[in-house]
């Protein structure tokens, strides 16, 4: 019945916005430099005042004609504007328009639809005023987003937003040029998120949101998602270098391989190359190497077409401290920077290859066909309980994984008028399979002996879906989008174990599931300047293939459910709020539970918040953001007083004020906030909340720059991840349950240069 609902509705949007082809104005927006499509070009009729946003193919339409107008303006953040007058614009014209080198807040546009075109001018804005220049810093780009790194540099981090901790990536959707982040059934935990293979001096910018509104977006996108875009083309060939306290080191190139002639014939290819070693401030040197390389080749291969393929590959090795008692601090056992079993550490490695397919029609309707492929493994060894299973050896455990991840996603773009209203309709399919060889949970003693292997088995994970999204603009004011999305679900687990502790002997396991995902949103525009918004929509995030296959296929999706109301006001040139209320209901929580190779399910969850954001210029070289979070998240079905949910984020804010001199010199500072939370459910144990303030000075002009970047200049002690743990010291006749911490980082200097050249 589900599918047979999804089809029906798929159809009906095919085929009502074709009941209106007929359009008039109509044309296309290309970067003068490149000569690429520029998506979000805001293009406005005079004197009518009627707009409309570039689609990611730079084409424009109106279904009014070139005599009921007298100009038409284009203007869009980075670039400059451009007028041109209505009789001298030829239907279906491209129009060029230059880029800017600096951009300011008073060109953010404040437009009526789904947000996609603030967000990627906000992130633009962010990026180039405070910098992306590390794997850290990829992530905090996201507004209200807290990250957390408890096993050196090598692993991926854990991720706080809207009262979650998303653990690796249980919550919130991560991708990069169409290519999903998150793994499933990971062998550390469910949704491992591992962005480190992403070079920041690549990215262009980041789209975000936060909720379960997007019709595109599938599993995990319940807290929200993030999507990374890679530049198609690179203006200008850099070589850095960094190096400071630590023993740490980074060597970063960005080279072009073609020539300005291939550019002027849309035509880009460039390589990236990266190196990054660290000893880390630990008394246990984590003797961290990461090794990243990435290619990307963008261009015009017909008429009508554009082609897009980047590959990339990382390796990663590295030592850990770990997560360490709050007790064996206390007691001098440990310094507060110490390790209780220094053979923690881990080996990652990543290689991916995407194409990209981008089809224009006639009708100025668009295909993109996508196929990707990773080729990824995993092997970690961490200890969590030290010695509370086996006093003898310790409980140091391995985790360890080889995958194939395919994948494909199609999708259907097509513009139309219905009388006035123009319709927009967005459909897709998309299909991932993971295939994973050997997913393994093996007890060990110093990385080396398996002492006792817990699960080992091949796991087969297809998630195939479909979705339709239907944007119905009915004049300057009112905005609406309504989607629908369907997944299907095949899990199977080959168990090669025969002791394993939750299945019946060796062999094969399947379970089955699918769920429809429907949203809905209203957008007003007030004025120019002012926003109003209500969305809605149901997620889900998948469980972990190993423990559905052994409950006969339960909880396999369990819903989210969730509710924004928000607005989006730019009260002057230089200043822009963004505000929202929300409310956000899971069936299943799923929570850390000590990385025993499953996922622990918890009960229903409700949590309510708020989020407001602020981007301010006071003078055009002084650029202030600040993002406050407040969220309160329950358990539905506890008792009053037993009902915190462990870990969640209550308070928090990240903000700062950078400067920059047109005679080279700039910087800011930077800081992070977060507040106490409950580290069990009755809140007899608590995380500890911290205030850490970064800062970073530059000298940049056209051809080189220098700059020093410091971590906590105010050597602040803190516990960057913290974790309520049931563990056993050495000589302890008796576990103890309590706070387990990685600490932060001290006071880090890096100082570091760089050289540009064409």
């Amino acid at each position: 019945m589900k599918i047979k609902l999804f089809i029906f509705i798929f159809s009906l949007g095919i085929i009502f916005p074709s009941l209106s082809q007929h359009t008039h104005i109509q044309g296309k927006v290309i970067n003068a430099n490149n000569k690429l499509p520029v998506e979000s070009i805001m293009v406005t009729l005079l004197p009518i005042n009627k707009t409309t946003l570039t689609d990611q193919n730079g084409h424009f339409t109106f279904n009014e004609s070139k005599e009921q107008v007298q100009a038409l303006v284009f203007s869009g953040f980075g670039y400059e504007k451009k007028t041109i007058i209505a009789s001298d614009f030829i239907v279906g014209q491209t129009v060029t328009i230059l880029p800017k080198n600096a951009t300011t807040l008073d060109e953010v546009i404040v437009n009526s639809g789904s947000g996609t075109s603030q967000r990627n001018q906000i992130s633009k804005l962010d990026i180039q005023m405070r910098g992306v220049t590390n794997s850290q810093e990829v992530l905090r780009i996201v507004p209200g987003l807290f990250i957390g790194q408890h096993q050196g540099g090598g692993k991926a981090e854990q991720i706080f937003i809207r009262g979650f901790d998303c653990d690796h990536g249980t919550d919130i959707s991560l991708n990069v040029d169409g290519m999903p982040i998150n793994m499933v059934s990971h062998a550390h935990g469910q949704g491992y998120a591992d962005a480190h293979f992403i070079i920041p001096e690549t990215i262009e910018s980041v789209d975000f949101k936060k909720g379960t509104y997007n019709a595109e977006k599938g599993n995990f996108d319940t807290a929200g998602y993030v999507d990374f875009k890679t530049a198609n083309s690179v203006d200008k060939n850099m070589i850095k270098i960094e190096g400071g306290m630590f023993n740490t080191a980074r060597l970063v190139g960005v080279f072009n391989l073609l020539g300005e002639t291939q550019k002027m014939k849309q035509q880009s290819w460039y390589m990236a190359a990266e190196y990054h070693y660290s000893d880390g401030y630990f008394d246990n040197p984590q003797h961290f190497n990461r090794v990243n390389f990435f290619s990307k080749y963008h261009g015009k291969v017909s008429e009508n077409s554009f082609l897009e393929i980047s590959a990339s590959t990382l390796y990663s090795k590295w030592n850990a401290s770990g997560q360490i008692p709050e007790r064996a601090v206390a007691e001098g056992l440990i310094g507060f920077y110490g390790a209780l079993d220094p053979t923690e550490g881990g080996v990652t490695a990543r290689s991916n290859c995407n194409v990209q397919l981008l089809t224009n029609l006639k009708n100025h309707d668009f295909i993109k066909n996508q196929i990707y492929y990773t080729n990824y493994s995993f092997d970690l060894h961490t200890n969590f309980t030290f010695y509370l299973d086996d006093p003898i050896n310790g409980d140091q455990i391995r985790q360890k994984e080889n995958r194939n991840l395919i994948g494909y996603n199609g999708n259907y773009n097509h513009s139309s008028y219905f009388g006035a209203t123009k319709i927009t309709t967005d459909a897709g399919i998309t299909m991932r399979w993971d295939k994973t060889n050997n997913s393994e949970l093996s007890h060990t003693v110093d990385r080396f002996t398996v002492i006792n292997p817990i699960k080992l088995g091949d796991i087969s994970e297809l998630n195939a879906a479909a979705y339709i999204s239907e944007t119905l603009k009915f004049n300057e004011k009112w905005h609406l989008n309504g989607g629908l999305r369907f997944d299907q679900f095949f899990n199977q687990y080959y168990n090669k174990l025969a002791t394993d502790p939750i299945l019946n002997g060796v062999g094969l396991y399947k379970a089955n599931a699918n769920i429809i995902s429907p949203k809905f949103s209203i957008y007003y525009q007030a004025n120019k300047n002012t926003q109003l918004y209500l969305a809605s929509g149901r997620g889900f995030h998948s469980n972990d293939t190993r423990a559905v296959v052994a409950t006969d296929g339960k909880q396999i999706l369990p819903p989210a459910y969730g509710v924004d109301l928000g607005t989006i006001f730019k009260p002057t040139n230089h200043l822009l709020l963004h505000l929202a209320a929300w409310y956000m209901g899971l069936k299943q929580e799923f929570v850390y539970s000590g990385d025993g190779g499953l996922v622990e399910i918890t009960g229903a969850t409700r949590r309510l918040g708020l989020d407001g954001s602020i981007r301010y210029e006071p003078i055009p070289s002084v650029y202030v953001d600040i993002d406050v979070n407040y969220a309160h998240g329950r358990y539905v079905d506890l008792p009053k007083g037993q009902d915190y949910i462990p870990l969640a984020p209550v308070w928090s804010a990240t903000g700062g004020i950078m400067y920059k001199n047109k005679n080279g010199f700039n910087g800011g500072l930077r800081y992070r906030y977060l507040s106490d939370r409950p580290a069990i459910e009755d809140y007899s144990l608590t995380a500890q909340g911290y205030f850490v303030t970064d800062a970073v000075v530059k000298y940049t002009k056209p051809r080189y720059e220098i700059g020093l970047k410091v971590n906590n200049i105010f050597n602040t002690q803190w516990k960057e991840t913290q974790f309520a743990t049931t563990t056993r010291l050495p000589n302890e006749t008796a576990p103890v349950t309590e706070i387990c911490f990685t600490p932060g980082t001290k006071f880090a200097a890096l100082l570091g240069g760089t050289y540009f050249f064409k």
